[in-house]
């Protein structure tokens, strides 16, 4: 752990990246506890403000993509897989199909 604790210091503002793929594991493993933002981007081909201004409940937006398309899913911002859309009971539900 001190190999980690001298790697972090004195890089601020810059990303911190452990040496192994083993240290990454076990810095992770330290904080299961923080919080990170997961995403789905599905893109919306010529949406206008307009369009915008115009939702309402019951409004169908549609997608640029294809209904078997994969989705990019993200962390923080960080694309980290793809995933497709699935049916789960009477919910709407994220399969990976692929982990970067």
């Amino acid at each position: 752990m001190s190999a980690v604790v001298q790697n972090l210091e004195g890089n601020f503002g810059k990303p911190f990246v452990a040496e192994t793929p083993a240290a990454q594991n076990d810095l992770l493993e330290t904080i299961p506890w923080l919080p990170c933002t997961l995403t789905l981007d599905l893109p919306v081909v010529h949406f206008t403000v307009g369009d915008l201004l115009s939702l309402q409940e019951g409004s169908i937006v549609e997608t640029a993509c294809h209904h078997t398309s994969d989705v990019p899913l993200r962390v923080n911002e960080l694309l980290i897989g793809w995933t497709e859309f699935e049916v789960v009971g009477d919910r709407l539900a994220v399969r990976i199909t692929e982990h970067l």
